[in-house]
């Protein structure tokens, strides 16, 4: 028998299938309030020249001066809530997939037997438990709503599962770098482990209403202009010609469940070499042993199983979805 190696083509589609969000709004002391649209306006500004400047200018004062001194002229999109409002309502749903461990692609079927029997090893010994409860305390402490959680009031939270339901009056009281698993965490978390595990078929409906008052600015997903002839400096995501969130950056503050690096001080997005984008640096760097590639191969190809929260960590990234095929190239 030849010795088992990565297969050249592996992947994994994503279980946790989250949708855009809709942004909406609503007047929270006028019992007779509908919910309209949150529109993306665009908006024509003079701002002042406050980069950094080229060195070649910084060496030539008369220029230096003649740079600062003009107006920085823009177009950039803005959403608000309109002034007889002050809630923001945010809408989306997450379909939970079952997971077995079997790749939607994989071209060797030694290795995907390995594999296969390495997480339905997991399954048996562990369950979803611990990733389930982790998920659901990122639906229920609003993660999701990044920038509109920062300075709101208040956040209401509903979520719907069927003819069932989770409400809660306050988001803001779960704290964002702890894991928690009170009773409508746990409730949440059962259906995710229901997903997960094949048991039910589950489609959870999210909704959040945070208040933030009245015509004050809200935060949807920013779009990348790789354009650079593009007249606007800012362009906001828009579905239907309502304001919206990307899926992916949703999914990103769900799956912010990765306290288990080394040194870790706050939870960050399961990603395989812990990259965080934002602040430029990847927590799980491949000289540490830590990163998603070396702890699954020792793994499924050398029997060295991870330490537990390790374990989860693994699962974490393959439930993510993603491409690991090995390129077969030194």
């Amino acid at each position: 028998m030849s010795k088992l190696t990565v297969a050249t083509v592996l992947a994994f589609e994503r279980n946790l299938d989250i949708s855009d969000a809709v942004f909406w709004q609503i007047d929270s002391n006028n019992p007779n309030s509908k919910q309209t649209d949150v529109k993306v306006k665009e908006k024509s500004v003079r701002g002042t020249i406050s980069n950094r400047l080229k060195n070649a200018l910084v060496n030539d004062p008369e220029k230096l001066d003649a740079e600062v001194e003009k107006a920085n002229l823009q177009k950039v999109d803005s959403a608000a809530l309109d002034p007889e409002n002050d809630t923001l309502i945010v809408k989306w749903t997450c379909k939970v997939l079952p997971f077995n461990g079997r790749p939607s692609v994989c071209n060797d079927q030694d290795y995907q037997k390995a594999l296969v029997d390495t997480v339905e090893s997991y399954i048996a010994e562990q369950g979803f438990a611990v990733l389930a409860q982790r998920y659901a305390n990122n639906i229920l402490n609003g993660r999701w709503l990044w920038r509109n959680r920062v300075g709101a009031e208040k956040i209401e939270l509903t979520i719907k599962c069927g003819e069932q339901s989770v409400s809660i009056d306050n988001a803001l009281a779960y704290k964002l770098d702890t894991f928690e698993n009170d009773q409508p965490i746990q409730t949440v978390a059962k259906w995710i482990e229901q997903g997960l595990s094949g048991a039910a078929f589950i489609l959870l409906k999210i909704e959040a209403k945070v208040s933030v008052g009245y015509g004050q600015e809200v935060y949807p997903s920013q779009e990348l202009v790789l354009d650079t002839g593009n007249k606007k400096s800012k362009v906001l995501y828009q579905i239907s010609d309502k304001a919206g969130m990307h899926s992916q950056k949703i999914s990103n503050a769900i799956r912010t469940i990765d306290n288990w690096y080394l040194d870790a001080k706050f939870p960050i997005a399961i990603e395989p070499y812990g990259a965080v984008t934002s602040m430029g640096k990847a927590f799980r760097q491949p000289k540490q042993k830590q990163d998603f590639y070396t702890l699954f191969d020792n793994w499924v190809l050398k029997g060295k199983k991870p330490m537990l929260e390790q374990q989860h960590y693994v699962i974490g990234v393959l439930i993510r979805g993603g491409v690991f095929g090995a390129s077969g190239k030194e």
